[in-house]
């Protein structure tokens, strides 16, 4: 009887271990030039930042972090929780590698990560040339006004209503072309916040029932209904 109970409950941890592992992501990598320091895994509860997990480094620069994942949602990487050492990535069960150096932690990042961090960086990559674009018009729009050329600074300023305009369409389509990732309502809320309501209802009409159930999914109805209560 007792090798039955015995047998039995280690079955049961074993099941238990088994269903831990599958909702667990670990984060790890290497900082170049690092010494000394302690790492941070971060994300956001409500509306304040919390510490997952943490890992004092002393004398390597390897790192290994690790947090239970109940939706895939935005992480923070920090070294000593410096506001000019942290970035940012997509997390969710899996691991997930970040390799970075110590005098460029974020811009010298390189993440290799899971389905929803690989489409956020496909979509960033994109975004980027709207970025780059409208930077062009600004300064082409101040040297105009420099040189007091009024039809010139209107021409521009249509040209920079007209590039919003195409940005957010891109997102939508983005959105609504991998409606099956939890990405897609967090683009929504992150970059359709201010955009004409039907956009977000046509990324809301084509979430699949597991992204509306999803962290950022239940966040984008939360915030259109309340849009909604507004008007």
């Amino acid at each position: 009887m007792k090798n039955v109970i015995w047998g039995l409950a280690v079955l049961l941890f074993i099941g238990c271990a088994k269903d831990n592992a599958e909702n667990t992501m670990i984060v790890k990598g290497q900082i170049k030039n690092l010494k000394k320091g302690t790492i941070y895994l971060q994300k956001m509860r409500d509306t304040v930042m919390v510490t997952v997990d943490s890992v004092v480094l002393n004398g390597q620069d390897s790192y290994r972090l690790k947090d239970q994942v109940e939706s895939p949602e935005m992480y923070f990487l920090s070294l000593e929780k410096s506001p000019e050492k942290y970035l940012t990535f997509f997390g969710e069960n899996g691991t997930i590698t970040i390799d970075t150096k110590l005098d460029k932690f974020y811009y010298s990042a390189k993440i290799t990560g899971l389905a929803n961090q690989k489409l956020l960086d496909e979509y960033e990559e994109m975004t980027g040339q709207f970025t780059n674009s409208r930077l062009d018009l600004i300064k082409a729009e101040f040297d105009a006004g420099q040189k007091g050329d009024s039809l010139k600074v209107d021409s521009i300023q249509n040209s920079l209503r007209s590039l919003e305009r195409r940005k957010y369409y891109f997102a939508t389509n983005f959105a609504v072309n991998h409606s099956d990732m939890e990405v897609s309502p967090y683009i929504a809320l992150r970059d359709l916040y201010n955009a004409n309501i039907k956009l977000l209802d046509t990324i809301k009409n084509s979430l699949t029932p597991k992204i509306k159930a999803s962290k950022y999914g239940k966040e984008l109805l939360k915030y259109m209904e309340e849009i909604q209560e507004e008007n």
